[in-house]
């Protein structure tokens, strides 16, 4: 029997069965969002690559990319998250030695399973794209319902935006083809994560399915109170385990401020609307009714808005310092990674990693 703390399965049907329609498109108007979604993410390498100055690592692999539905999301992101999480749950019960009984194991699993659906339903219905980091081994992912609803709310150039939302995706794309070594640090991560924890298997699944349900709760509207149960951070407690989660920030941080920095810093010249699309966009980021901003709140959303604010501060602040080139050197390995200061203080950075004084260029 499986030892995960979810029933991926069962909350892959659930979400199916619960996620929202698109918006109404005719089929031949969604074969065109399609093909022009294919054509903006081809288009977009090219601009990622000549601001950045990054190119894919010799020998590194082709990602493809998907044009998918709400379902598809579903499907690609509980496959991803099973990838993550199932190996974390067997080996820190290898660790402690702790393992639930099969019919504790089952009925947790699938009751965590079907809140885990209710919930990837909802956020189904947001996200636009993605680059799959884990499970299928790199793939990125734009998810035309959602883009093609984003686009009408906000009254933005329908080509504009979607070529937008591709330089976004593109650029992470590009960070993990074009450094080898960052995908198996962040692996890394998690088993120096599992190293630093003796956090009980039976206790994390009941601190799992405890914010799962809050999140459940939020999805049906149901009044949350406070902040408990803090969301996903909250399953996170001791210091060597905060430790480890520092870096995991810095550079979850890194790469998407960087993303952010690339998607304004094309331009003009090829998104005539890019101030536009920005000024609506950051609009839309913060949330529209309660019970979104609950759910923002609760799924860890609100810090993932601050690691797009850090990081971005921290690539723009190193650029004006030192350059593109220069800040490329980020990418050198692990020990120049920014450090979690260092993201509001890029000087700090320039300093410690190039071993000059931060003066403007």
């Amino acid at each position: 029997m499986s030892s995960s703390l979810v029933d991926w399965a069962l909350a892959n049907r659930t979400a199916k069965r619960l996620v929202s329609a698109g918006p109404v498109t005719t089929r031949e108007e969604a074969a065109a969002v399609v093909a022009e979604l294919h054509e903006c993410a081809a288009a977009a390498v090219a601009h990622v690559q000549a601001l950045t100055g990054l190119s894919p690592a010799p020998g590194a692999p082709t990602p493809t990319v998907a044009v998918v539905d709400r379902p598809g999301w579903v499907r690609a992101n509980t496959a991803g998250m099973s990838a993550l999480l199932d190996p974390l749950t067997e080996a820190l019960q290898e660790k402690t030695g702790s393992k639930p009984g099969a019919i504790a194991q089952a009925v947790g699993s699938r009751a965590t399973g079907l809140q885990a659906g209710g919930v990837l339903a909802f956020v189904s219905s947001k996200v636009l794209g993605q680059y799959e980091v884990f499970g299928s081994g790199g793939r990125l992912l734009l998810v035309a319902p959602n883009i093609v609803e984003a686009e009408r709310k906000l009254r933005v150039d329908p080509y504009d935006f979607r070529l937008w939302v591709c330089l976004h995706e593109v650029t992470h794309q590009l960070q993990f083809t074009a450094v080898p070594w960052l995908t198996p640090y962040l692996e890394s991560q998690i088993e120096a994560f599992v190293e630093v924890s003796d956090l009980d298997p039976t206790v994390l699944r009941e601190r799992l399915r405890d914010v799962v349900s809050s999140l459940s709760d939020a999805v049906r509207g149901k009044p949350v109170e406070g902040d408990a149960p803090g969301g996903l951070m909250a399953l996170i407690a001791d210091p060597a385990q905060q430790e480890v989660m520092d870096r995991v920030t810095a550079v979850m941080s890194l790469v998407e401020g960087h993303a952010e920095f690339v998607m304004d810093g094309v331009g003009p010249d090829v998104l005539p609307t890019v101030a536009t699309l920005r000024k609506r966009f950051s609009q839309r980021r913060k949330g529209t009714g309660p019970v979104d901003r609950v759910l923002r709140r609760l799924l860890g959303l609100e810090q993932k808005m601050q690691q797009y604010a850090d990081g971005r501060h921290f690539v723009a602040g190193v650029v004006d310092l030192v350059g593109m080139e220069a800040f490329n050197t980020v990418w050198t390995g692990p020990e120049t990674l920014p450090l979690k200061d260092e993201l509001t203080h890029p000087e700090r950075w320039v300093e410690r990693v190039l071993h000059r004084p931060a003066v403007t260029v």
